[in-house]
């Protein structure tokens, strides 16, 4: 009779967290975070749940990572507990035992429920070598449209669909001061808001878009930084806080 692989004990705490990818760091793909992550949790020594069967592993759950070489403020995991510790000192022994440029940002106790349904919507800065008065323009026609069709290889081939209705908002971001404040003589900065769905509309898709239907270049690597994601509200069109139940 086969040996049956040994039952791990269920997690006592579960702790979400908020880290950044900064610097050179966003071009860390999400595997090699993941592999770095581990790798920092064993160093802090932090008491981690396993997964049960013939090859346990420590119970991290990753939500909706940004695109390798995207900067972000705003990624989120989740981890279980073997037993019960103070979110405040997991957080100092993570930021001590990961490098500068993956910075954990905040740790809070879960409430429970999904952590991944929570995150409905990203924010984020896009910044382009994009003359204003041609963004502007291409923003206006974009808007206009019902729809803007993109093609993007996935799992199982290549696939065709729209990427304007995922868009909630998108405007060129105007120069704070300087010259080209209020003018044209500037390079654009767009600002957008994306709803998530399925397929999973991301801002290369609308780069994307944008040069389909307006001829937009925002040259060859625009910077991509999300700023928030969360849950989404429909009312003021915002992303709000996925962890602002466990601070309660």
């Amino acid at each position: 009779m086969r040996e049956q692989p040994e039952q791990q004990a269920p997690p006592v705490q579960r702790l979400r967290i908020r880290y950044a990818k900064r610097g050179r760091l966003r071009f860390t793909s999400h595997r090699d975070f993941s592999r770095a992550f581990e790798r920092a949790v064993f160093r802090a020594r932090i008491p981690m749940a396993y997964s049960s069967g013939f090859n346990p592993h420590p119970r991290i759950s990753y939500a909706n990572a940004a695109p390798t070489g995207s900067a972000s403020e705003a990624e989120y995991l989740e981890i279980a507990l073997a037993q019960r510790l103070d979110p405040t000192a997991v957080h100092a022994e993570l930021v001590e035992a990961l490098p500068v440029g993956l910075d954990v940002l905040e740790v809070v106790e879960s409430p429970g429920g999904s952590l991944a349904d929570l995150l409905q919507a990203s924010h984020w800065r896009i910044g382009t070598t994009a003359p204003l008065a041609v963004a502007r323009a291409a923003v206006e026609a974009f808007l206009a449209a019902d729809e803007v069709l993109v093609e993007r290889m996935m799992k199982k081939g290549l696939r065709e669909f729209d990427c304007r209705s995922a868009v909630v908002r998108l405007a060129v971001v105007e120069p704070a001061d300087g010259d080209d404040a209020g003018g044209d003589g500037g390079t654009a900065e767009l600002d957008l808001l994306l709803r998530h769905g399925v397929p999973s509309v991301r801002p290369d898709d609308v780069l994307t878009g944008l040069r389909n239907l307006t001829g937009l270049e925002v040259g060859e690597a625009p910077r991509l930084t999300r700023l928030a994601q969360g849950p989404f509200d429909e009312t003021a069109q915002e992303v709000g806080d996925p962890l602002a139940a466990g601070r309660a």
